[in-house]
C-alpha cells in the first residue's frame, strides 16, 4: 500500500515509525528507573528500621563490602535524588517525543487527505 502514496508521504510514515521505536524506548528507560527508584526508597525507608550502630554492608560489583549506616544513608539519599532526577527528564523526553509524533501524524493524515482524495477525508486511512 506505501507504494501507492507520494514520496514525502513515505518519509513520514518512516519518521512515525522511527518515533514511535523511540517512544519505546524511552519509555523502557523510564519504566526501569521507576523500579530502580522504588528499590532505593524501599532500601532508605529499611534503613530507618536499622540501628545506626548496626554491622551493615552494600553489594559492590560481585563484592559485599563493609560500610557505616552514615554511608548507607547518604548513598542512598544521592541514589533517589539521581533516579527522581532522571525519572524527570525521560518524563520530559517521553512527552516531547509524543507531542512529535502526534504532529507528524496530523501532517501525515492532512497530506493523504490532500493527496488521496475520494470523497473527503478518510479517518484511519494509513
Amino acid at each position: 500500500m506505501q507504494g501507492n502514496l507520494p514520496p514525502e508521504a513515505q518519509e513520514k510514515i518512516e519518521e512515525l515509525q522511527d518515533l514511535q521505536e523511540t517512544a519505546q524506548q524511552v519509555a523502557m528507560q523510564k519504566q526501569q528507573a521507576e523500579t530502580q527508584l522504588e528499590d532505593a526508597e524501599t532500601a532508605l525507608d529499611e534503613l530507618d528500621d536499622i540501628e545506626a550502630d548496626a554491622t551493615m554492608y552494600r553489594e559492590v560489583g560481585e563484592l559485599l563490602v563493609k560500610t557505616e549506616y552514615d554511608e548507607a544513608q547518604d548513598d542512598l539519599e544521592e541514589k533517589v535524588s539521581n533516579l527522581e532526577v532522571r525519572v524527570e527528564t525521560l518524563q520530559k523526553q517521553e512527552d516531547r517525543v509524543q507531542e512529535q509524533f502526534e504532529s507528524l501524524q496530523s501532517e501525515l493524515e492532512e497530506m493523504l487527505g490532500g493527496a488521496g482524495g475520494a470523497g473527503g477525508p478518510a479517518p484511519g486511512g494509513a
